[in-house]
């Protein structure tokens, strides 16, 4: 299976040794940031820096003239990834012999929800999720097509992955995460990530609810986890706690508000790019889930785009969903953590590998190069020579 790893910009520019060290672990291609969210990331082999603060969601490229005049639009990222950081990386990357796709963040941004308060996520409680946009608003959905587009299509460029294109809610792990004293479980995350903001509300009102009455009930569905109830058994409690009919309905709302903007952020890639552009979703088989793998209905995804990015550090029963409807040349990539300090296990990456093609995947994701250490990184260089 082909092997692909992800780099950030600032991985590279700067190390002379870093495109060679990266094409040395047996990868063929690199996934390469090009529109990221705020982080804090570590470099342990950059010979100017250890640490790397991104202090904000970010183009780590200039961003175009498509941009002027209008309220919503991309920031240019500060020092840690200055002019041109993706394509500089790029090139550097290209010579080395990989293959270069594009990795882009969509709507997972916490300076626009800072900037643009009105543009994020509104809880069942009136709390807004600035990291979190609603995708349901026309605006933002505007924002993030182009931004999609743009940022995925660089200079040569022969893919991309699209993070983040669906809902986003409450998990995020924030600056000094303080959320987790009260155990929500599945059901009840998805509780306080359905969107009140006055978009969603009219939407709800399409599909026959009445947004208040809707909150009131999610409101009172939550009130025994915060007086210490166990938490619930997975989302077949949603139906439980809000009723079928109105569970239904909330899904169907923001199912099409997801699958609309999946398949207009595609295609308005689609058109930007040369002939032969692949274009991967980062996607989580249960459309009710949230965040950086969206979830969507696979049997949808995979009529829309090439393939999809699947999480699998944890196990690969996620692929299984999308081997059903996979077709001779769907991409289903496995994506593997080889971080050991962030839970990642490199030494177990031939075995996981072996699994994960069994369950259908075509190619493997290596999550993160930059970010490893050497150990690791020498784990993986033999997993992957014995493919």
């Amino acid at each position: 299976m082909k092997a692909a790893a992800f780099v950030y910009p600032w991985d590279v520019n700067g190390d002379p040794g870093a495109p060679a060290r990266i094409a040395g672990l047996g990868v063929e291609q690199v996934t390469l940031a090009a529109a990221y969210h705020s982080t804090r990331a570590l470099t342990p082999r950059h010979p100017r820096h250890r640490i790397v603060t991104a202090e904000h969601a970010a183009v780590l490229y200039p961003p175009g003239d498509r941009w002027t005049g209008r309220a919503l639009r991309p920031r240019s990222a500060g020092p840690w990834a200055p002019g041109d950081a993706h394509g500089e990386a790029a090139r550097a990357l290209a010579d080395a012999g990989l293959a270069v796709h594009t990795w882009v963040v969509l709507a997972h941004n916490s300076r626009l929800g800072t900037d643009h308060p009105d543009t994020s996520v509104v809880n069942a409680y009136g709390d807004r999720y600035p990291w979190a946009p609603c995708i349901a608003q026309p605006g933002t959905r505007a924002y993030l097509v182009d931004l999609a587009a743009e940022a995925a299509v660089r200079p040569g460029a022969r893919g991309t992955e699209l993070e983040s294109l669906g809902w986003y809610g409450l998990a995020h792990l924030h600056a000094h995460d303080k959320i987790s004293g009260v155990p929500l479980g599945e059901a009840g995350e998805y509780l306080m990530s359905l969107c009140f903001c006055p978009s969603c509300r009219t939407g709800y009102g399409e599909q026959g609810l009445d947004a208040e009455e809707l909150a009131s009930a999610v409101r009172a569905a939550l009130e025994p986890l915060w007086r210490g109830a166990t938490a619930d058994r997975g989302l077949s409690v949603v139906a439980d706690v809000l009723g079928e009919q109105r569970a239904a309905a909330v899904r169907a709302w923001r199912d099409t508000a997801a699958r609309t903007l999946q398949e207009e952020a595609v295609a308005a890639v689609r058109a930007a790019a040369p002939a032969g552009f692949q274009v991967l979703l980062h996607a989580d088989p249960v459309p009710e889930h949230c965040g950086a793998n969206a979830g969507v209905d696979p049997a949808h995804i995979l009529s829309v785009a090439d393939g999809v990015v699947v999480p699998c550090t944890g196990g690969t029963d996620l692929l299984a969903p999308f081997a059903a409807y996979a077709r001779e040349r769907t991409v289903l990539a496995a994506n593997f953590g080889i971080v050991t300090g962030m839970g990642g296990s490199p030494r177990t990456l031939a075995a996981d590998a072996a699994r994960a093609k069994s369950a259908g995947a075509t190619e493997l994701r290596l999550y993160h190069a930059g970010l490893a250490s050497d150990e690791d990184l020498a784990a993986v260089r033999e997993a992957l020579a014995a493919r």
